[in-house]
């Protein structure tokens, strides 16, 4: 067979633990048609000197969108993003990314685009710290900080209320979470600030967009009137202000107090149905 008939099939354990038979099912039909190799990692490690080893297969990825991140993370830090074109068959809990990727649903349908697939070069979004980001990054609204008590009487006898009902109840209420609001964060597209300390925003959203550039959300906290969202495109997206955590695609990040993510144009190939 040709050279690119060689797969290096590795199969996230998660996915063996999720769905076997689908599993079984995305081997039977790879085997079929290629000649393959299977890797059964027990971790990540295992999961990465198995990519990183692949040597002249084309890897394919059983596994959920974890696993995925967790291949093209790899191969990013690498650096061996353009010699791989990745193939994935999506089991487990987690397939969104997958699928909005373009990904077929089902073991059968995802393992034949494996093997009669063609490569498409998809945006990538990096960030200072060489993480990655393939689909979503979201920088969520804040939890309010519940207020300190001070040192006058009035919270001495408040406290000794609280001891006394913790003592006398058997189980006490749980707490309700604080809701979320807005925060203070400087948002910079291609260096021209869209939104600045003084001006709290709700949430902002960063999408790996066209032609190496992303698109990117900013929705200010309404005061009085109802404020818009703020859409643009741009190269080099940079957000700093006070602590503050992000989301990139389903891995939570931070906290940081700046960050700069930048795209990466056909950076990584996914092989996806003709």
């Amino acid at each position: 067979m040709a050279a690119f008939d060689q797969l290096l099939v590795v199969v996230d354990p998660v996915a063996r633990r999720a769905d076997g038979e689908s599993v079984r099912i995305a081997k039977d039909v790879l085997g079929a048609g290629a000649t393959v190799k299977v890797c059964l990692p027990d971790g990540p490690e295992e999961f990465a000197k198995a990519l990183v080893r692949r040597g002249s297969r084309r890897p394919v990825v059983i596994g959920d969108d974890r696993a995925l991140l967790r291949a093209v993370a790899l191969l990013h830090r690498e650096r061996d993003l353009a010699g791989a074109a990745l193939s994935l068959v999506p089991v487990g809990a987690s397939v969104s990314l997958a699928h909005s990727l373009g990904v077929p649903t089902g073991a059968v349908a995802a393992a034949r685009a494996a093997l009669e697939g063609v490569e498409r070069r998809l945006d990538l979004l990096v960030d200072d710290s060489d993480g990655v980001v393939l689909g979503d990054l979201r920088i969520p609204p804040v939890a309010h900080p519940a207020p300190a008590l001070g040192s006058d009487p009035a919270h001495h006898w408040l406290r000794t209320c609280q001891s006394l009902v913790r003592t006398l109840a058997a189980r006490p209420p749980r707490a309700t979470a604080p809701a979320p609001g807005p925060q203070r964060l400087r948002v910079e597209a291609d260096g021209v600030t869209l939104v600045d300390l003084d001006r709290p925003v709700e949430g902002v959203r960063v999408v790996p967009d066209t032609a190496g550039r992303a698109s990117v959300e900013v929705r200010p906290s309404s005061v009085g009137a109802e404020a818009g969202p703020l859409r643009v495109l741009a190269h080099t997206v940079t957000v700093s202000g006070p602590d503050f955590r992000y989301r990139a695609d389903q891995v939570v990040g931070g906290p940081v107090r700046t960050r700069t993510w930048t795209v990466r144009a056909g950076a990584w190939g996914l092989t996806l149905p003709k």
